[in-house]
């Protein structure tokens, strides 16, 4: 057994399995952007509601290990902190419909940005990643709407709904797309070390 079978192994195996679940994603983003798109009204109550549930349940949660599991200092004072502010967002969601939609427009938006900056310098410093070619593009788009959402000014929430329903596509198309690069780089790859 060479030294590239017992390395290459375990990531082969890893890539086999993780193009379904990139798929997976990327099926439901598609499916959440076109309920987006077609039903924009209830769509967003329901987002908005779902947000300033989940913001509550998650600061709680980070409160919670801020005093109880984190072993250092610094890990409770940064649990604690975002716990709180998590908190603070969840109770704005439910005081308005709007700042729930402008709030969780605000969080895709960075979620995205910081998603698609991870996914671009991951493949650029690893070159035998496989579907690496897809995972820049990937990772460009998915920052570049995270950006749009950030700085453009939406004034209206059909705006919103517009851009948001539109970038689920989007990104949920490359990541069927970067699936299927996943799946045929691990095959190759597999090839490779067989």
């Amino acid at each position: 057994m060479t030294t590239n079978t017992v390395l290459g192994s375990p990531f082969t195996a890893l890539a086999k399995k993780t193009w379904q679940t990139v798929l997976v994603t990327g099926l439901l983003a598609v499916v959440l952007g076109i309920i987006v798109l077609v039903w924009p009204g209830p769509s967003l109550f329901v987002a908005g509601i779902l947000f300033g549930i989940y913001m509550v349940v998650s600061g709680i949660f980070q409160l919670i290990a801020a005093f109880t599991h984190l072993p250092s200092t610094s890990f409770r004072v940064l649990s604690f902190i975002s716990g709180v502010l998590s908190l603070i967002i969840g109770v704005f969601c439910f005081r308005d419909d709007l700042a729930s939609i402008v709030l969780l427009g605000l969080w895709i938006g960075i979620s995205w940005l910081f998603r698609g900056i991870a996914v671009l310098f991951a493949a650029i410093a690893e070159p035998s990643v496989p579907g690496r070619g897809w995972q820049i593009f990937y990772g460009v788009i998915s920052a570049l709407a995270g950006v749009i959402l950030i700085v453009w000014p939406i004034s209206s929430i059909a705006t919103l709904v517009l851009v948001v329903g539109i970038f689920l596509i989007i990104i949920g198309v490359m990541e069927i797309i970067t699936a299927f690069g996943i799946r045929k780089d691990s095959h190759l790859l597999d090839e490779q070390l067989g």
